[in-house]
């Protein structure tokens, strides 16, 4: 009773710094969209929102862990939980997918990506991406042999799913999936060697062309080093429990259960925590954004304070306070 009270108040907090964090960065993310009118951003927005998803999907489960075990919760139900958060886990993995895979294509058809990545493209990828991370979610819910044959009340992962269900994920999805990382990641490796080289030739040669520039930018590379971490930090975070998982299905007799579900799935889902952490701090234009959010909180923070603080001089001293903070704002945008 006590560790699972301890599992539940670790649930509630690390569920509450997911939705904060992703919340925060979907806003920002959001307000750099409206701004620059950039549609691969929108694959950033969607990870924010399918990891404030998940959050928001485990902490349906602090109930249940911080309850007696005299109100046990009914199999479809927990089956429904299970199920929504597998598919909002599946649609972050996806999603991180699908922003490899449009950085690859930037870097690989320079010349073609606005052909082809348009808004209807991304779109269509994302409508397809939630099509795909819904039924990934729900298919232990059809397939009986993806459901355990027993239940006795106390909701988790694997007291509904099967461990080979997971078996069947890591073979048919992560493991390939890693593969194709490896792949885009290599490949762009070799195009950005490629690409300093020619840099350095021109450079050299004293003739530095604007038409003959490789027209591939700098940020697309820098662009890749974040993709890169998302990779790792996802790898790190699912492989422990995706493999321990198998172990369990060839290894009937192991009772790796409790591993499994209060510390290996915790660590997969706190990859949900650390997606929105990578970008506040790796990606440059996130940060400026929430520079400027935070600016402009200080800003309104402060024209409260002081319009609702009392001041010699009427009208005229609340109107030179307000001149006063537009300047200071001012001064802090340019600084």
């Amino acid at each position: 009773m006590e560790s699972s009270v301890s599992f539940g108040v670790i649930l509630a907090v690390l569920a509450s710094l997911i939705i904060a964090a992703n919340a925060l960065v979907a806003m920002a993310v959001l307000l750099l969209i409206l701004k620059n009118d950039s549609v691969s951003l929108c694959f950033t927005l969607n990870l924010a929102v399918a990891d404030a998803l998940l959050g928001l999907a485990i902490s349906g489960l602090v109930t249940d862990q911080l309850s007696s075990p005299a109100r046990p919760t009914e199999k479809t139900l927990c089956s429904l939980r299970m199920a929504f958060v597998t598919s909002s886990a599946a649609a972050s993995v996806l999603t991180v997918m699908l922003i490899a895979f449009d950085r690859y294509l930037a870097i690989k058809q320079p010349l073609r990506y606005f052909q082809i990545m348009n808004g209807f493209m991304v779109w269509a990828c994302l409508a397809g991406l939630w099509l795909v991370s819904n039924l990934i979610g729900f298919l232990p819910l059809g397939i009986h042999g993806f459901q355990q044959t027993t239940y006795k009340g106390s909701c988790s992962f694997f007291a509904v799913f099967h461990p080979r269900f997971v078996l069947t994920l890591s073979c048919v999805g992560f493991f390939p999936a890693l593969l194709l990382f490896v792949f885009f990641y290599c490949d762009i490796l070799k195009i950005a060697s490629t690409h300093s080289q020619q840099i350095r030739n021109t450079e050299h040669a004293g003739a530095i062309v604007r038409a003959h520039r490789p027209p591939r930018t700098p940020n697309d590379f820098k662009a890749v080093r974040t993709v890169a971490i998302l990779i790792g930090s996802f790898t790190l975070s699912w492989s422990p429990f995706l493999i321990t998982s198998i172990v369990q299905v060839a290894c009937q007799e192991c009772h790796l259960y409790l591993v499994l579900e209060q510390y290996l799935w915790l660590l997969g889902v706190g990859n949900s925590l650390l997606n929105p952490l990578i970008y506040a701090y790796w990606q440059k234009e996130v940060r400026q954004q929430f520079s400027q959010m935070a600016l402009a909180m200080k800003k309104g923070l402060t024209t409260c304070l002081l319009l609702l603080s009392p001041r010699d001089g009427g009208p005229e001293g609340r109107r030179e306070s307000v001149r006063y903070i537009t300047t200071m704002s001012h001064s802090e945008l340019e600084g």
